[in-house]
């Protein structure tokens, strides 16, 4: 099969159903229940003869079966509406298109007030999905036609919104237009389409890019009306007609952050003010995204104009050095982040991912910018299109063009695949290699072998055009240089120019800093071999410091750090021999001081850097487990068995935190990581302390002892500083509770003392530090409790004493060390507290109370508090725990530890709406994300305004944006809308 073929809509006249030409791979075996089939037996006869006359055509039949089997949404659209589905089949793809388009237009012209509007666009989005999804699926269409009517629906119902809500304006004066029927006419309102709708390239489940700008002085309003507040309204209104989610889901999601400074400013900013800021501040990305943009709505000749005042901002006359140094550092920005990580196929993202679309954008951007000044043929839009004319113009070969449009189109296809599944914008493929074969299927391949094949040849094809792009590249032809003396200090003119080349912004500072490394009097160069070898290595490590994201901050980092080493021989031989860890190195010093000091304590954390594992797979439990054996088995004593177990930790978190800088594991891969070590320590400590106990007072007959993880780490979203919230429970044989050893003790007083000496080994501090902190504050009566708790009384307190709060708590509980007899009968008793019946309403009280409580108590207006902000963390938490007290009795496979999976599983259990769970979703995804970060780099609360520029960075590619003001103004409409559901699914009730 070809995934990039021209498609088959050459057939005009015939229906869709005659034009499919591929279909998803159906393998009868592995599917329980034939759905399609089940619901074509269910439909009315008179709708089910006409599906059928249908299915006679080739592919039509496993197309629908592929959809109802692999596609939850698209299933969901199919079953919503049988005679769309048959009025789509019978249609000619691209007339019923153009048609439903310019209706919905006309209804909504006449329609009587907002409420209206927004149903029409629904079902006019909803209709087109499923028309542009059957295309795409069936070969019908080619990729980029698919992108192009994505586009269409999108713009047409940006200009068909706006064109509503200047209608309302002009009807109540504000507005004054020479033609009522065209307000947008001379309004001087500017909508710019800017990604992939301004090159009509939208995927799937896009959000849609927009900047709004006006013109003061060029507008239609009456005399007595602001513009500003005028128009901010009017924007704020069109992103709700579009996105605000109904009964008829939404249209698009709107995205105005890309907008200059958006933490800061209107929603809608005036034309001078907007080209003053890309005049004074405007940033290469901002250039880069400005090579899409396009005037889609509103004043169509005022966006003209006001992007041909941008031009000059985006296109440079001159090939200047400046021009070719922000280039260099936009390509090793990605590099930086993404560190090492290779092509891969579980988990691999196909848009950011290594080899992915985000690399082929950059590959024509990057050479669009450098020449598209002197040479006007390369400002275009599509980066199909741009990759045409780079070969036309020779600046590339036919064959790269050739090469990179393949796998583009591939890729483009497997992104709008994914995102079909359930109507989400993901780019990353599953984690699972089961749940990738079904991808597979539903993709047309008969195995995940075959896929499997085809992605990583042109993911490994875009890698290769990708990494050649500057290749030898001297654009001041200075490389050449011959040996620099690096002791010279500021003086030297050509040091100077020298670290210039190599990207440096202040080389007279970098020149003094590099002087003193060699001339001063730093510890860790007072043994004269260390400074021997720092010596020869100093060339590689300006080389590899200039490499980092932020140059001269990264030799300002590393500057702090050698200062903190104290004994560093064997780490400077390590970065000499592994010159591509030192930009990795500078990430680390300059974004996590906290990584930083560990490093300078200890620098044989570095090993973990350099085995060729480090960039692999995140090892699992059992390799950890593995891992942590071999660490301990041969200690030497108790205190011994301490250290390495604290050393294993440090360094386990470190690798970690590393990874997560480098943005080669996903937050949920850094939780389970985090989640999996604390697992295997606690288990271990477990086993070590009872066998050391058991020495000195012997056993009691038939006694057991578990570990209960609660909080982050029973529900494995562990972070870098994450407590650990444990409960321990015991049994024994009652009728002989005394233990057997020389210094016997009693029952209770047994695993009081045993618990004890358990927190112990975890809290004592050593010469390594302390393990984790421990908090036993969940177990039954809290404080007031005993700190082991028997069996009998936890199930009994938890049946008829415990609070609501008690209950959510519970059901994050998971037993972490246990036998599996032990186990097995604690998992009964939680689950039979979860799933027994409860009053809604009841329930709901309590939930809200206590969030009520916890927002007296810990604050919710810092919105970077993402845990306790008003939407933030914890309401998701709470939403999650409410739905399953509420719901286990009759549906217990909603019940699971993970907030996400039980947010999963509420939605595909019908008891959360799937646009609510899809905010959930990626709200809690955005909060993992950059809690990881903010764990792992802040020791305190994070403040904005002294946060370092290197974790800004961070933070921001994180969580997907641009820059760190689009990720503040992401935050905050996260929240609002996090908030808004918890209110209308809990803090509403009763």
């Amino acid at each position: 099969m070809n995934h990039s073929a021209p498609g088959n809509a050459d057939k005009h006249g015939e229906s869709l159903a005659a034009c499919f030409a591929e279909a998803p791979h159906i393998a009868v075996s592995t599917i329980e229940e034939p759905r399609f089939a089940t619901w074509l037996a269910e439909l009315e006869p008179a709708h089910s003869a006409r599906v059928e006359a249908l299915l006679i055509h080739p592919f039509a039949r496993d197309i629908l079966a592929g959809i109802a089997e692999f596609s939850s949404y698209l299933f969901d659209l199919v079953r919503a509406d049988p005679l769309r589905l048959i009025r789509l089949l019978e249609c000619e793809p691209d007339a019923h298109l153009a048609a439903l388009i310019a209706e919905a237009r006309g209804a909504v012209l006449a329609a009587p007030d907002e409420a209206e509007v927004m149903r029409l666009l629904r079902r006019m989005k909803a209709e087109a999905a499923l028309l542009i999804a059957l295309c795409d699926v069936g070969g019908v269409w080619p990729v980029m036609r698919v992108t192009a009517a994505l586009t269409d629906i999108a713009v047409s119902s940006v200009q068909a919104a706006l064109q509503y809500l200047l209608r309302q304006e002009a009807t109540r004066g504000k507005l004054m237009p020479p033609d009522p029927e065209a307000p947008e006419v001379g309004c001087g309102l500017i909508v710019l389409a800017m990604g992939k709708m301004g090159a009509g390239e939208l995927n799937y489940s896009s959000d849609i890019d927009l900047i709004v700008f006006f013109d003061p002085d060029a507008t239609t309003l009456a005399p007595d009306i602001e513009p500003q507040p005028f128009f901010v309204r009017v924007t704020q209104g069109m992103a709700r007609i579009l996105q605000q989610r109904t009964y008829d889901g939404y249209v698009f999601r709107v995205d105005l952050r890309l907008r200059p400074d958006p933490s800061s400013t209107q929603v809608a900013i005036s034309r001078d003010a907007a080209l003053n800021y890309y005049e004074r501040e405007g940033r290469t990305w901002e250039r880069a995204a400005m090579i899409k943009a396009r005037a889609c709505a509103g004043d169509a000749r005022a966006g003209e104009a006001m992007l041909a005042e941008i031009a000059p901002f985006v296109w440079r006359k001159h090939l200047d050095f400046a021009a070719l140094a922000d280039v260099h550092d936009m390509k090793r920005q990605m590099q930086t982040y993404r560190g090492q990580s290779e092509v891969s196929v579980e988990g691999h993202n196909v848009k950011v991912g290594r080899g992915g679309i985000r690399e082929i954008e950059f590959f024509a951007q990057t050479q669009q910018l450098i020449a598209g000044g002197r040479h006007p043929e390369l400002r275009v839009r599509p980066t199909l299109a741009a990759l045409n004319i780079l070969a036309s113009s020779n600046w590339i070969t036919p064959a790269a063009r050739d090469e990179l449009t393949t796998a583009y189109e591939f890729l483009r296809r497997v992104e709008h695949r994914l995102q079909m599944i359930a109507d989400e914008q993901t780019h990353a493929l599953p984690e699972d290699k089961e749940v990738v074969e079904r991808f597979a299927w539903f993709f047309g391949y008969d195995s995940r072998e075959s896929f499997a094949h085809d992605l990583l040849r042109q993911l490994g094809i875009v890698q290769g055009h990708y990494e050649k792009l500057f290749e030898g590249d001297d654009p001041t032809g200075t490389a050449s240089l011959p040996a620099i003396d690096y002791r010279a200090g500021p003086d030297d003119p050509r040091l100077l120019q020298h670290l210039t080349t190599l990207g440096f912004k202040k080389p007279a500072a970098v020149a003094q800093t590099v002087r003193d490394w060699l001339t001063g009097d730093y510890r860790v160069f007072r043994n004269e071999q260390t400074r021997n070898a720092f010596v020869e290595f100093v060339p590689a490590l300006i080389d590899g410091l200039a490499r980092a994201e932020e140059p001269d901050r990264a030799v300002v980092a590393f500057d702090q750090f050698l200062q903190a080493l104290q004994r560093g021989g064997r780490l400077i031989t390590l970065l000499g021999q592994n010159r591509d860890l030192v930009a990795l190195v500078a990430r680390v010093l300059g974004a996590a001081p906290r990584l930083g000091e560990m490093l300078a304590r200890q620098p044989q954390l570095m090993d973990g850097l350099i085995d060729p594992r480090f960039f692999g797979a995140m090892p699992d439990k059992r390799e950890l487990s593995a891992r942590l054996a071999t660490t301990v088995h041969d200690a030497g004593s108790y205190e011994e068995f301490l250290d390495r177990l604290r050393l294993f930790g440090q360094e386990s978190l470190f690798l970690i935190g590393t990874r997560i800088l480098s943005g080669t594991v996903s937050a949920q891969q850094a939780s389970t990581a985090f989640a999996d070590v604390a697992e295997g320590i606690v288990h271990t400590v477990h086993g070590l302390v009872a066998d050391r106990f058991a020495a000195q007072h012997g056993r009691i007959k038939g006694q057991e002892t578990a570990i209960i993880a609660m909080g982050r780490l029973g529900s494995r979203e562990m972070t870098a500083s994450s407590d650990l919230d444990l409960i321990l429970l015991y049994d024994f044989d009652s009728d002989n509770p005394d233990s057997d050893g020389e210094r016997s003790l009693q029952g209770a007083h047994y695993f009081a003392r045993f618990t004890q000496r358990l927190i112990s080994a975890f809290t004592t501090r050593t010469n390594y530090g302390v393990l984790y902190e421990i908090d036993m504050r969940l177990r039954p009566s809290g404080r007031a409790g005993p700190v082991a708790s028997s069996l009998v009384s936890f199930a009994d307190y938890q049946a008829n004493e415990a609070w609501t709060w008690e209950h959510m708590a519970l059901t994050r509980a998971r037993v972490v060390s246990a036998s599996p007899e032990f186990t097995a009968r604690i998992e009964s008793i939680i689950r039979e507290v979860l799933t027994r019946r409860r009053d809604p309403s009841v329930t709901a009280n309590d939930v809200a109370d206590m969030r009520r409580a916890i927002a007296q108590e810990k604050g919710e207006t810092d919105y970077w508090d993402l845990k306790y902000a008003s939407g933030g963390m914890v309401d998701i938490d709470f939403i999650a725990q409410y739905l399953q007290l509420v719901h286990a009795h009759d549906k217990p496979d909603i019940l699971d530890v993970s907030t996400v999976q039980v947010l999963d599983n509420a939605a595909r259990l019908g008891v959360l709406p799937h646009s609510e769970a899809e905010i959930l979703r990626a709200a809690a995804r955005l909060y993992h994300d950059l809690t990881q970060i903010l764990r792992l780099c802040v020791s305190d609360r994070f403040k904005p305004e002294t946060a370092g520029t290197d974790l800004q960075r961070v933070m921001a590619r994180a969580g997907d944006a641009p820059d760190f003001s689009s990720l503040e103004a992401r935050v905050k409409e996260t929240q609002s809308e996090v908030r808004r559901v918890f209110k209308a699914l809990v803090d509403n009730r009763g």
